[in-house]
């Protein structure tokens, strides 16, 4: 048999062949393999198909082979099962911190970890109420220059801005560049949060939505001292986003039996639940009264009541009264 320019490259075109066109589904037997290398100019026949197989599987690529009439050989196993690939798929498409264009960039990345008859069951469309996608391209390269500077433990600076009614980019304190001390990276909500701290300011530590960050740059100056033995990511979140925000009282609520699980969502899998004569139960939590805090309580309507204290049921009728007005009697 003639050899080819392409013919030593033979093992290296056969596992691309099995890792593109195969699995449990879709064996390939030795004929449809040596049309497929072919296709690469290079010839084969069945004898050296089998030992180029041998030698992939040493290797560590674990072909199996179905016997019969419409068998075999295929990929067995992966890095990437097919469920996993969906999953990573339909949590890239569903984040609004990648854009439509990175997200398909990505998924075309994740497609390629599996055969290409099963990367077509990955054309998924994941659509979640209220979801939107960032506006910002450079989130990736922000990311990346984050993580950098926390590993190196060098202070980053950047540029932070907020979309005016235009979608145009206002930029804050005049433009100048924020210099920070990074001390870790956040997900509240559906949206990426850096922590910074900073010893010059009275109010060291600070946050900052990653999608609102543009041109970010390692610093030259070392990181500011700060002691993460101290410092619990999980507590900042709970006492700085939402609906934790704020001065805090102890408040007792009462909710429908139909919502424990929401409830223990919420507070905590220890928050300790306390049976009413109605079949219900109440709860006593920290909260804060803030309109994030309201606003959660009312999307229950007259599942979820406030008992007390008697400040924080003023505080929720009178923010009914208010948007009561927009909409008149």
């Amino acid at each position: 048999m003639p050899r080819s320019s392409n013919q030593k490259m033979k093992p290296l075109y056969l596992a691309q062949i099995m890792l593109e066109h195969t699995d449990e589904r879709n064996p390939m037997n030795a004929q449809d393999i040596i049309r497929a290398l072919a296709a690469y100019d290079v010839p084969a026949d069945r004898k050296s198909i089998y030992d180029d197989i041998d030698a992939l599987r040493q290797f560590g690529l674990d072909i199996e082979l179905i016997r019969g009439k419409n068998g075999g050989y295929y990929v067995a196993s992966r890095d990437f099962e097919l469920p996993e690939l969906k999953l990573l798929v339909d949590a890239v498409q569903s984040s609004n911190l990648i854009t439509d264009r990175k997200s398909n960039k990505l998924i075309k990345k994740l497609s390629a970890l599996t055969s290409k008859e099963q990367a077509k069951e990955l054309n998924r469309q994941v659509h979640i109420k209220g979801r939107s996608k960032t506006l910002n391209e450079t989130v990736y390269y922000t990311i990346d220059s984050i993580h950098a500077a926390i590993n190196t433990n060098k202070k980053i600076s950047f540029r932070y801005f907020h979309y005016d009614t235009s979608k145009k980019r206002v930029y804050a304190k005049e433009d100048k560049r924020y210099i920070r001390t990074p001390v870790a990276m956040c997900w509240n909500e559906d949206n990426y949060y850096l922590i910074t701290f900073s010893s010059e300011h009275e109010n060291p530590l600070a946050t900052y939505r990653v999608d609102r960050m543009s041109d970010v740059e390692i610093h030259a100056e070392k990181a500011d001292k700060f002691d993460k033995t101290k410092f619990s990511v999980s507590e900042y979140i709970k006492q700085n986003f939402g609906m934790f925000t704020g001065e805090k009282i102890t408040a007792k609520l009462k909710f429908d039996k139909s919502l424990v699980n929401v409830v223990l969502d919420q507070f905590g899998a220890d928050t300790h639940l306390m049976k009413t004569d109605d079949g219900n139960f109440t709860i006593k939590a920290e909260v804060a009264a803030t309109p994030v805090f309201l606003g959660w309580m009312f999307q229950f309507a007259g599942q979820a009541e406030i008992i007390e204290p008697q400040s924080l049921r003023t505080a929720m009728r009178d923010m009914l009264k208010t948007a009561g007005k927009l909409y008149g009697k």
